[in-house]
C-alpha cells in the first residue's frame, strides 16, 4: 500500500483548510445567522462594553478563520495558528459543550494537534 508522510500532511492541510475557509467566507455572507445562532450573549455584551457591536465579532472571526484556513494551506506559521486554533475551538466547546454540532470540532482538533506535532522535515547539511 502506498503510504507517505507528505502526501498525508497535504491532505491534512486541505481538509481542514477547507472547513475555515468555508466558514469564514461564510461569516461574511450571511453574517445575521452567526450573530443570532452562535455568538453568545456573554460575548457580545462583554464585547459592547468595549464599543464592539456584534456584526464586528462576527466579521473578526471570520477574519480570523480565513487566515488560519490560509495558513494550513499555504504551510506558512503553522504552528502558531495550529495553537491559535485549538484555543478558539476548546472555547467554542466550553462556551456550547458537546452536541451533535459541537462534535465535528472535536475531529478539527485532531487534526490540529496533527499538524502540531507533525515532524520536522530534516534539513541536511
Amino acid at each position: 500500500m502506498f503510504q507517505s508522510l507528505r502526501y498525508s500532511n497535504i491532505f491534512l492541510r486541505l481538509g481542514l483548510a477547507v472547513v475555515f475557509i468555508w466558514f469564514g467566507v461564510d461569516k461574511f455572507l450571511n453574517p445575521q445567522y452567526w450573530l443570532s445562532a452562535w455568538i453568545p450573549q456573554g460575548a457580545l455584551s462583554v464585547a459592547s462594553r468595549v464599543g464592539v457591536s456584534g456584526m464586528d465579532v462576527v466579521y473578526a472571526s471570520g477574519v480570523f478563520e480565513l487566515l488560519v484556513g490560509a495558513s494550513v494551506l499555504s504551510n506558512i506559521f503553522i504552528k502558531i495558528f495550529s495553537v491559535l486554533a485549538l484555543i478558539f475551538l476548546v472555547a467554542v466547546l466550553l462556551t456550547f459543550g458537546i452536541s451533535e454540532v459541537i462534535i465535528r470540532d472535536v475531529g478539527l482538533m485532531g487534526g490540529f494537534l496533527s499538524l502540531l506535532f507533525w515532524p520536522e522535515r530534516r534539513r541536511f547539511v
